[in-house]
This record gives structure tokens, sequence and C-alpha cells, in this order.
């Protein structure tokens, strides 16, 4: 057995013994389907989606984890939920003499599943504090769902008498920033919380009610019976009911060790989302085994620390450990981990990991949105890593920090690497653009020019072969020099580097930093100049007087304009009207980002009738966020 899987099987989340030259394929989930078949020899491990454990910090909320997929939890509208409270992470709580707590005792009659015993409401619940005029029971479920009905009725020799002449049925969707806002406050001594109210009965004769509840998500509902003038009642049992899929469930997966920095590649994955239904795919990566920092109240003041009374670094379990009142927080690592990153487009089955530069440990989260028909489901993830990775680190800035819109700029590309020497090295750099670059014109490598190839030039990339880069030339500053244009304020210009004498390997993302001390950059965003509050710069008609003939000769316009500063995709329409202001048809219609744009026009109407010669409006309308932006043009038409 290879040793990296040795080590995977003792410690149950470490993938890699000891760094290799290898190319490592991790799959989570999927685990009835064979390896990737690829021409290059490489490692491959496979992860279950059940494997999810607190203690490694993972999640699951709500979430069917199958060794196959994962999807939202489904109800089935036949099932009682009381049962499987404390599975799905909710509890039981009854109101006290001091606040809310733990039911148990004789509480548990109306939950045990037995319609032979009861929980019998005489007023004697009160202990050594005597009689007690009210019972109220929250069943917190640990989550949101679709609620369909409770069911509440005494045993079957009581039918006819002990029925509860009062009470209230309280739902909450357990969103904290909604607390004190809603119809009803339950609570005693500070420890507080309301509902809306469904049902508030004051003369009920029934003693088996069962009541159908608001198609809303629900997460904690509120059984409260208040005093009652009609004498002793009980509660044999108190069912609910739910049906369709959790509206809002989560699972996170285990933080993943690949057992060393590794260069990270792509992740891909394989599932399937209902019309109505979302979800929110996303990924993180870091440089140690706990993403959290955690913190201790120190009772100075509002002083609180990372340390324990012994001066040793907080960890998840010490942290549990602490009594209620020392705990002071869990954060985010920043220094040692990414933020989550923004979810991918489902729809394209893969996107970039998020890094910056090598990282050893890795973490998968979904969050899944569902309807009561409508849900989704994922069958696997995964992603491939390179280890040893390409440099120990490569960092880049980028000047100028800012270019006017749409205009063709100079730029020089900064890039130091670190390699060591067990590194992969590489003897490329692709850089991202916004649009294609209009030159590649140099490359210096520690301010002399060198020889170089451009071998791929992309409508938003380009690519640069140098001379190799390993460790006897490390830390030596590459430049790059090419003309491009930038259409949105803050538009980066991420980079990757990798060996071409190895394709089958991960290229490695490059780190925004200081490359360059004699530069003032530190970053790989630039602005835009000017920038103003429109979205179109520019709509330019080629040519402005055409012919639609059919002799080859200045048949069609040319409609060319571009979009700034846009936050994603966002509503463009480009219409043709005659000079009376009559629509005579739409020549775009779509959802574009920033950038520059071309169609044509061959001077036919909607109906594909040619149009006769004369003058004639295009308008073109972008609905952003600050607004609604116009331009318009005349466009002459001729035969």
């Amino acid at each position: 057995m290879p040793q990296r899987f040795r080590f995977l099987l003792i410690t149950g989340f470490c993938l890699i013994g000891q760094a290799a030259t290898a190319l490592t394929i991790v799959r989570l989930g999927g685990e009835d389907l064979p390896k990737p078949e690829l021409a290059t020899p490489y490692e491959f491990v496979q992860l279950s989606w059940a494997e999810v454990e607190e203690k490694r910090h993972g999640l699951n909320e709500l979430v069917v984890a199958d060794g196959g997929f994962i999807e939202p939890l489904q109800l089935d509208p036949t099932v009682n939920l009381v049962p499987t409270l404390e599975e799905n992470g909710g509890q039981l709580l009854a109101l006290t003499w001091i606040g809310w707590g733990p039911a148990n005792g004789r509480d548990m009659a109306m939950f045990d599943g037995d319609p032979t015993t009861a929980f019998l409401g005489d007023g004697d619940w009160g202990g050594d504090y005597g009689v007690i005029q009210q019972k109220s029971i929250i069943v917190d479920f640990g989550g949101r769902f679709l609620l369909e009905r409770i069911r509440i009725y005494p045993r079957d020799r009581f039918l006819t008498d002990r029925f509860i002449e009062r009470f209230r049925i309280g739902i909450s969707d357990g969103d904290p920033l909604k607390e004190g806002s809603r119809e009803f406050t339950r609570g005693w001594r500070g420890q507080f919380y309301d509902f809306e109210l469904p049902y508030n009965i004051f003369e009920n004769t029934e003693a088996v009610m069962d009541l159908s509840l608001p198609t809303v998500p629900v997460q904690r509902l509120l059984f409260d019976a208040p005093e009652n003038t009609k004498g002793i009642w009980e509660v044999a049992e108190l069912e609910i009911y739910g049906n369709g899929f959790a509206p809002f469930s989560s699972y996170v997966s285990n933080v993943i060790d690949l057992g060393a920095p590794a260069s990270l590649g792509h992740l891909t994955w394989e599932g399937q989302l209902d019309e109505g239904a979302g979800v929110d795919l996303s990924m993180r990566s870091g440089l140690d085994d706990d993403p959290n920092t955690y913190w201790r109240a120190t009772f100075r003041g509002g002083e609180r620390t990372r340390y324990d009374e012994r001066g040793r670094p907080l960890v998840l379990a010490s942290y549990n450990k602490l009594a209620r009142g020392e705990q002071d927080g869990i954060t985010h690592d920043t220094e040692n981990w990414a933020f989550w990153g923004s979810a991918y487009d489902f729809a394209a089955k893969q996107g970039a990991m998020v890094g910056d530069g090598p990282q050893r440990f890795v973490q998968v989260r979904a969050d899944f949105t569902s309807t009561k028909e409508a849900s989704s489901r994922i069958e696997y993830v995964q992603f491939a890593v390179s280890i040893p990775p390409v440099a120990r680190q490569a960092v880049a800035e980028i000047a100028p920090l800012a270019a006017a819109a749409g205009v063709i700029t100079p730029f020089t590309y900064k890039l130091k690497p670190d390699v060591a020497r067990e590194d992969l090295g590489f003897d490329s750099i692709t850089i991202d653009t916004p649009t294609r670059a209009a030159s590649i014109d140099a490359v210096r490598i520690s301010d002399a020019p060198v020889e170089f190839e451009v071998i791929a030039l992309e409508d938003e990339s380009f690519t640069v072969q140098i001379p190799r880069i390993d460790a006897q030339r490390t830390e030596e500053l590459i430049e790059v020099d090419f003309h491009a244009e930038i259409f949105k304020f803050g538009t980066v210009f991420s980079g990757r580097i990798f060996d071409s004498q190895r394709p089958a390997e991960v290229p490695q993302s490059i780190t925004p930093g200081n490359a360059d001390a004699l530069e003032d950059s530190d970053r790989l965003s630039v602005d835009l100049m000017r920038l103003g509050g429109q979205t179109i710069n520019g709509l330019t008609l080629t040519p402005r007087v055409f012919s639609p003939n059919g002799d080859g000769i200045n048949d069609a316009v040319r409609i060319e304009y571009d979009l700034l500063n846009l936050e994603g995709a966002v509503p463009v329409r480009a219409e043709l009207y005659d000079l009376s202001g009559q629509s005579l048809g739409v020549v775009v219609e779509e959802a574009a980002a920033s950038g520059r744009f071309a169609t044509q026009w061959n001077g036919r109407d909607a109906s594909g009738n040619t149009m006769a010669p004369g003058l004639y409006i295009l308008r073109l309308s972008v609905d952003a966020d600050k607004g609604e932006d116009v331009r318009q043009a005349v466009i002459s038409l001729v035969y």
C-alpha cells in the first residue's frame, strides 16, 4: 500500500503522508463511480459525504449525506418529527421558574410515543414552588422545516373530559433579527422567545386536535397552555408532521489535509437542480488544520484572549471545555485561511479553487434552498492538486494602477517567484485580461530583456513562455509588458504559472503582493480614471450610412459599445425607432457585464422585411443598480 494511503487510514483525514512529485485527484462523494481516466499517472483519493464530524470542522444541517450524493432532507408527511429531533440537532425546552431549560421528567410523557402515558395538566409541576398555572413547551427542530400539522390528544379513556380549554400554538423561523417583533412573547427571567400565533384558542371542547399549520419555514414551535378554568386536562402525545424538503440546509465538509502545500487546480462537480431550487457551492483553503480563532473572556474588564489559563492557544476541543461565561466567540482565522469564495455557477460544473499560492488544507461547502416540491442534489465534488507546488510562493503587482475606460493602455506585470529546490519550477505565465490583449511587447528577468514566445492569446487571457525558472533563479523579478483595455473599476489581472513540460500538473495561482520594491502597488487590480456615473462608454456605428442591397459593400451597419463598471450581468437592450418614435424591432436584448460588445443590423425589421430608405434612431439602454443609462445614435439607410 502506498505511503499516502496508509496515512489516510491512520488519521482518517490526512490524505498524503509525505510529499511526492505527483498529481493527486481528490473526490468527495460519488463513491460508486469509476476513477477518472487520465493519460498521465496520478494518485486518487476517495472521501465520503457521510464522514462529517464537528471536531474536524464539518457540519450537516438537514442534509441527507449518502455515500453517493448529498441533498436536502425531505419530510415524510406520515412520520412524526418529534422523535427525530435530536438526530437533526433539535431539542425540547420547557419553561420553569428559572427560565427555559431542557424538558425532562413528566414533560416527556407527551413525547414518548406511548399513547397510554400522559402529561397531566393539573398544575402540580412547581415542586417546591407550588402550583404553576401554565405549561410552556418549545419544540426546536434544529433547522427550518415546512410543517404541515400538529396533533394533540389525551389517553383514550379520557377523550370525553380531559380536553385543553385554552391553549396557544406559536411558530418562529428562528431568525434572530426578528426577535422582539413577533406577535407573542413567552419567557421568564431574561430568557424570552417570541412567536407568531396561528392558534390562540379560548373555548376549545375537542379532545383530539389535528390542526393545520401555515406553509412557512419554522424552526421553533410553541405549545402554551395558560391557566384553564375547566379543570384537569392532559396530553398523551403531541405529534408534529411536516411535508416537503427542508427550505434551508447546509453541508460543510471536514477540513481535508493534503499532507503538504499544494498548487490548487479547478473544482468540478456533478449534480442536478430542480426549477425553483438553488444550491450555493463554494470552497476555501488554508495553511493549518483549523479555520477558526477561539476567544476566552478573562473577566478583566472587556479583555479577551486567544489562550487558555496555561498560556496554550485555544483550539476547538479546549474552547468547548471552557465554562459558558468564558467562551467569548469564534472568529475566522484571517492569518492562515482564505474566506469562503463566491458561490460557483452551478450549471458550469467547474470553477477555479480559492487560495493565494500553495495551500495544504481545503474545505467544501454547499448551501441548499428548496421549495416543498423542488430541491437539488450534488453527486460529487472533485479537485486536482500538485505536490510539490510549482513554487513556494509567487507574488505579483501591476502598473499603472488606473487607466481610462476602453483605451488601450500599456501595462507591466511584475512577478517575483520563490522556488524551493523540491518545487516543480515553471517556464510559462498566464495573465487574465478583461478582453483580448492588444499586444504582448516584452519580457525582462532581473531587468534584462529575454526571448519569449506567446503560446496562447485568448479573448480573456494570454500565455507567454520564458526561460525556465527554478531554485537557481528564485526571487528574480520577472516583468511582462503588454497593452490591454479595461471597462470596470477594480479590474483584476489574475495569473498562473506552470511548467509546459508537465502539462498534467496543476498551474499555481499568483498572489498579489510586493514584487518590486520600487513599485508602490502590491496589487493586481486596476481602477478606472474619470469614472463618473455612466455605464455606457460610447456608441459607434460603422458605417453611419449603409446600403443593404446585397452587393457585398456596406450591406450592414456594425453597432459597437462599451459597458462600464457593472456588478455582474445586467439587462441591455438596443431598439430601433423611426423618426415618429414608433418601435421597429429589437436588435439586442440580453444580460451583459462590463466589456466591449458588437452586433450588426442588416436593414430589416422584426418580420424580415427590408426597411425603406431614411433615417432611423438606435436607442441603447442599460438597466444597472444605479438606474437606467441611455445612449442614442442615428442610422442612415440608403439604396
